[in-house]
């Protein structure tokens, strides 16, 4: 791609809520603020992962030649599991508008061993990015397949007009095809024909047996075929009696895909992508063997060699084209416990310049987590619980002592941060979840003392809550 295509095709980043109004991008402040939303604490992570969007922004008016050579500040995030690393990146993505995939470093392994390709990696956020662009295209496109679908079920309704004959007038026939027509849409509209069939060609899609020649990829084998035999995957087409209604809705979709140009939607995701794509890689400390070891150690060395020029910068083959990864942001984030990033390879070390530490969460991190953010935990159980017409009703007292018995259970068994949160709740909550469609008394009180009734025997017995909790 030419360093005026960088220019042309970088995203924006805007606010949701202000995309309407406002054609400036957000500041690192505003970006923390929309984290602050999702995530509890972790300030350090939340300002650095602003800052390199930030950037992403600023290199968007700096001359081609200059952009081309500015690459992203790659991110390591290291702290415990369940302390946000992967909501962080999540919620930034979203936020962006980026095209955002995570993976798990472990699940990749040196070429040879069994295990997936590194660069499958970066196929899936092609794909990601044109999913995207194409949901993009289709809300463009809607209302104009709409109303082709409605002609064509109309078209289908109404037989063409007939031959003249000798004594009627040419000329009054279309003005009465036009009525009639018109009289069909509106009973169409007014849900009076939902009850008609009609009959639709649909397409049927093909899959030949294909034999996967050895040291072939899918992805190869794939795009192979596509070329070769061109109309071997359309299909054929068989006649299918619809309701009007789901009629509608299949003529709908077909004049959808007759009005996106995929050639235009795949050359916009591979630009997006290029430019604004956002991988997560987890699990990174799983990987950092060295040099030296016996067995497993030199596959987690060869697993990083194999990372590392995905992470510098390389041209990926995927059946949309290749897709340069240079400007790609790579967010890394491990729990290290056993080893350190130092135990990381020198190259990748170095491809990942930004280290930010994520604290362990306590006792009110928790209570905050359970009632701050737009999708709290106690949010949803009250949500769930409202579609069976029951009042959950959390105390403050409450929230505390759940607060305080996940902590307790944290720091007597596994530390797994906020994610025993889950655990506690469904536990609090089984019985009402079991009995509530059933219950009598329809407004539930979870107060200190409904918290101690249910988790206090649990929490006490360590053996149990190991298995429980």
């Amino acid at each position: 791609m030419t360093a005026a295509g960088i220019q042309r095709t970088a995203v924006p980043i805007y606010l949701p809520e202000t995309t309407q109004t406002s054609s400036d991008a957000l500041t690192p402040r505003q970006i923390v603020a929309e984290l602050d939303k999702y995530v509890i604490g972790q300030a350090a992570a939340k300002r650095a992962v602003a800052i390199a969007l930030r950037n992403r922004t600023r290199r968007q008016k700096l001359s081609p030649e200059l952009a081309e050579e500015i690459a992203p500040k790659n991110i390591l995030m290291i702290g415990p599991t369940g302390v946000g690393k992967t909501e962080i990146a999540r919620r930034l993505a979203r936020l962006a508008q980026s095209p955002f995939v995570k993976v798990e470093a472990s699940k990749f392994t040196e070429v040879g061993y069994v295990g997936r390709d590194v660069e499958s990696m970066v196929r899936d956020l092609v794909e990601l990015g044109v999913d995207m662009v194409r949901e993009e295209k289709l809300e463009e496109v809607r209302s104009k397949a709409a109303q082709n679908a409605e002609e064509r079920l109309l078209d289908m309704l109404l037989p063409p007009t007939r031959p003249f004959a000798p004594d009627e007038d040419p000329a009054a026939l279309p003005d009465q095809h036009t009525q009639t027509r018109e009289r069909l849409r509106e009973q169409l509209r007014g849900g009076r024909l939902d009850t008609r069939v009609v009959e639709v060609d649909a397409r049927e899609r093909a899959f030949p047996s294909v034999e996967i020649i050895a040291g072939s990829s899918v992805e190869e084998v794939d795009i192979n075929l596509k070329d070769m035999l061109p109309g071997l995957f359309q299909g054929k087409t068989k006649k299918r009696k619809l309701r009007v209604p789901e009629a509608l809705e299949f003529l709908a979709q077909e004049e959808e895909q007759k009005l996106i140009d995929m050639d235009s939607v795949a050359r916009t995701a591979v630009e997006r992508v290029e430019q604004a794509g956002i991988i997560f890689i987890d699990e990174i400390d799983k990987i950092s063997g060295r040099e030296g070891g016996h067995g497993p150690d030199i596959s987690r060395e060869g697993v990083q060699r194999d990372i590392l020029p995905i992470v510098e910068g390389t041209t990926v083959n995927t059946k949309y084209g290749m897709v340069r990864t240079d400007h790609v942001l790579f967010i890394a984030a491990g729990a290290f416990h056993v080893s350190k990033p130092s135990d990381l390879i020198p190259e990748l070390q170095g491809r990942f310049p930004i280290r930010v530490e994520l604290e362990a969460l306590g006792k009110e991190e928790f209570v905050r987590i359970l009632t701050e953010p737009r999708s709290a935990l106690v949010k949803q159980y009250m949500a769930l619980m409202e579609t069976e017409g029951i009042a959950l009703v959390f105390t403050d007292d409450g929230i505390r002592r759940i607060a305080d018995y996940a902590t307790i259970v944290n720091e007597r068994t596994e530390n797994i941060g906020a994610r025993r949160l889950h655990t506690v709740m469904e536990k609090l909550l089984d019985e009402i979840s079991f009995e509530g469609s059933d219950l009598v008394e329809k407004r539930v009180v979870i107060d200190e003392a409904y918290v101690v009734r249910m988790l206090a025997d649990i929490v006490k017995n360590e053996d149990l809550s190991r298995y429980i909790l």
